[in-house]
């Protein structure tokens, strides 16, 4: 059966932004507008569509990306609604390796906030296209030029508006659309669902014909034959200048910018219009980079119908009428209902059971996927966030998605023996759903310990558990996640010799262990040369000393940035095996990790504090108190801006102190930064 819609008009994008920029509100408007909802839900009512969990609408923020289709001017839109929360990072993370475009919504007041510069850091690194949306022009406050400067500054865009508002705060009628040199203005009668095409006020004239000319004078910058036409003084028609921000946008070296109050429904239409204009089909893109199965050769995928199918599973689901959901991204070829498809990494084939067109909550069934789409499948049993799937007789290995590891652990407890097997249950489920969440069972208290990003992916993860699948829990409190590394070098020659009654057990080795390059890891160098340990013997050492740095010699702690080298051994033809080499390779890291100089870390995090001018004594002597180094203060509109690094331990609580400092009126974000060496000692442990 042949596709319906074209791949060229087809945009996979995610829109992304700070906590609070609007953006569920923005996805809301444009599926109210592309025909998919026939009434407005509102977050703060917790009647928004995309926020479909029963924590989103208590909290009236995202925690899942919720994927959509929607249809503008005969093009598919697939949108991602991404969470702002710095918590929730993880799902920005996989959203974006596999959209193609996305939309950075910004505040008109709030301007370049944290989560916004984290956001922009992921899609730089994904080279992902993006166009910019000023949203809440109506607000006391907002500010355009500044946002555009803040973005310059900030995240070094080449910002070039597209569009200028008429008017602000309550005074926000339209936008001139620079492109066209027209004035769109909206109908407050109708919260602005219909709009007028006028022609540019003469108070803003000036204004507009010095923005058009910035914005032409800038993508001629990016075509030499356009440069010649603009010196010579020519013309340029509508058309070309669609088409040269177009490609600049799609090369990255422009970001357009729109403009727009999307809670009052002004220009959520003529955003639609740009992400058509602006942002890439999954044809602009082409194809799609891989390796063969033994990570020899490179291979690539274009982005059509006739090539082998090839996909990357992006986020799985616990749907309580389906099942598993696996959500896939189809970079090439067809993928079928009832076909079974291969999944390099664990070497098994998979079966499609069934495809759906997700729209939030609800759902299609469709009997084909193609290259471009985004599909959730049912019935996929061993695949896992950042899989690929792919035709059995041409394999490819996609690149996966890394996450952010947990910082912050929590104890917790099931009530009862029946609620013990739920536990288990859930803990699986949560574990497949979202890479950031990790569960183990601690030796020696029996207890079952969860880790995660922050405070509030804890807190949602333990609440889904008691509403979703009715877990009875107690629940200790949130601890720091500690690391261990090395400060010094080590030298350990560890020879293992037993001998019973039959076969013996026998293994030499000689490993030197020293520090690795912060953030590097764990990483594992063999120099042996001339055999004096058999090549087949090799993997169980590696494993051996990789499994020994799962639990430091300070704390117990999983240990970072360690390089260990093997250099020397030696076996027996007789008595030597993988187990010999296995224990001989823990018990000389054991001693190497002690002998290395031992160093306790932990989590810092990037702390901004957004308070008003009268409280910021009280709110950097408070940090100052909590370990806080002071990175910078700057002024935001009306407000003082404070960042600092501080250690994570020390800001359990924070958010009652900080009300309290400032009678509720200022607010902070805070993120993980590194892990540095640890200020204090965790109760019980010495360093």
């Amino acid at each position: 059966m042949p596709r319906k819609t074209p791949i060229e008009n087809i945009r996979n994008i995610g829109i992304m932004a700070h906590i609070d920029a609007g953006k569920t509100t923005t996805t809301e408007r444009i599926l109210f507008y592309t025909g998919v909802l026939h009434r407005l839900g509102e977050v703060h009512h917790g009647t928004a569509v995309m926020d479909y969990m029963e924590q989103e609408r208590e909290r009236g923020i995202t925690i899942t990306s919720a994927a959509t289709s929607c249809q503008w001017n005969e093009q598919t839109i697939n949108i991602i609604d991404t969470p702002g929360h710095v918590d929730f990072t993880a799902e920005v993370q996989r959203s974006l390796r596999v959209l193609d475009g996305a939309v950075a919504l910004f505040c008109s007041v709030g301007g370049v906030e944290p989560q916004s510069e984290t956001v922009w850091r992921q899609a730089e690194e994904y080279k992902v296209p993006r166009i910019a949306f000023v949203n809440k022009m109506d607000r006391v406050g907002a500010d355009f030029k500044q946002v555009v400067a803040q973005m310059r500054e900030r995240l070094r865009a080449n910002a070039v508006p597209v569009q200028i508002p008429i008017g602000a705060e309550e005074g926000f009628s339209g936008v001139v659309d620079l492109i066209r040199m027209k004035a769109i203005i909206y109908d407050d009668e109708t919260q602005g669902m219909r709009f007028e095409e006028e022609e540019v006020p003469e108070a803003l004239r000036e204004e507009a014909n010095t923005y058009r000319e910035k914005l032409i004078e800038t993508i001629a910058e990016g075509d030499d034959a356009l440069m010649e036409r603009y010196l010579e003084g020519e013309e340029f028609s509508v058309d070309e200048i669609r088409q040269a921000l177009r490609s600049a946008t799609l090369n990255v070296s422009i970001i357009p910018v729109l403009c727009g109050s999307s809670f009052k429904n002004k220009g959520v239409q003529q955003l639609l219009d740009g992400i058509v204009d602006f942002l890439p089909s999954p044809a602009d893109i082409g194809g799609v980079q891989g390796f063969n199965l033994d990570a020899t050769e490179e291979l690539s995928r274009k982005a059509r119908d006739e090539e082998p199918a090839s996909a990357l599973a992006f986020k799985i689901l616990s749907d309580q009428f389906v099942g598993r959901l696996s959500f896939i991204r189809v970079y090439s070829g067809v993928v079928k209902t009832g076909e079974a498809l291969l999944n390099p990494g664990v070497g098994k084939r998979e079966r499609i059971g069934r495809l759906l067109r997700m729209h939030a909550d609800s759902r299609e069934d469709v009997s084909e996927a193609y290259a471009g789409d985004i599909v959730a499948v049912v019935g996929l049993k061993r695949t896992r966030t950042g899989d690929t799937l792919c035709d059995q007789k041409h394999p490819i290995m996609l690149e996966a998605i890394t996450f952010t590891e947990p910082v912050i652990d929590l104890a917790i407890e099931a009530k009862t023996r029946a609620d013990q097997d739920k536990l288990a249950v859930a803990l699986e489920k949560l574990a497949e759903e979202d890479p950031t969440f990790r569960s183990k069972s601690d030796e020696e208290t029996g207890q079952m310990i969860i880790s995660g990003v922050g405070e509030l992916h804890l807190d949602i993860l333990v609440d889904r558990m008691v509403k979703e699948f009715g877990v009875g829990v107690n629940v200790g409190k949130p601890q720091v996640a500690y690391r261990e590394t090395i400060a010094g070098e080590a030298l350990v020659d560890e020879k293992l010799v037993r001998q019973t009654g039959g076969k013996g057990q026998y293994a030499h080795v000689v490993l030197k262990f020293l520090p690795n390059t912060k953030g590097a890891g764990f990483e594992f160098e063999n120099e042996i040369r001339g055999g004096a340990i058999p090549k087949e013997f090799i993997p169980a050492i590696e494993s051996g000393v990789r499994e020994a740095t799962q639990t430091g010699p300070i704390g117990g702690y999983p240990v970072l940035d360690v390089k260990a080298v093997l250099l020397n051994g030696s076996f027996h033809d007789v008595d030597s095996s993988d187990l010999a080499f296995k224990i001989a390779a823990v018990k000389a890291a054991r001693q190497g990790l002690v002998q290395a100089a031992p160093v306790l870390l932990e989590p810092v995090f990037d702390v901004e504090v957004v308070t008003p001018e009268e409280y910021l004594g009280d709110v950097i002597s408070d940090l100052n108190a909590r370990n806080g180094k002071i990175e910078n203060i700057s002024q935001r509109g009306m407000a003082q801006v404070v960042r600092a690094l501080v250690p994570l331990v020390k800001m359990f609580g924070y958010v009652t102190q900080l009300r309290s400092l400032s009678q509720g009126r200022a607010a902070y974000t805070m993120q993980f930064h590194e892990y540095a060496k640890a200020q204090d000692a965790p109760v019980g442990v010495m360093i």
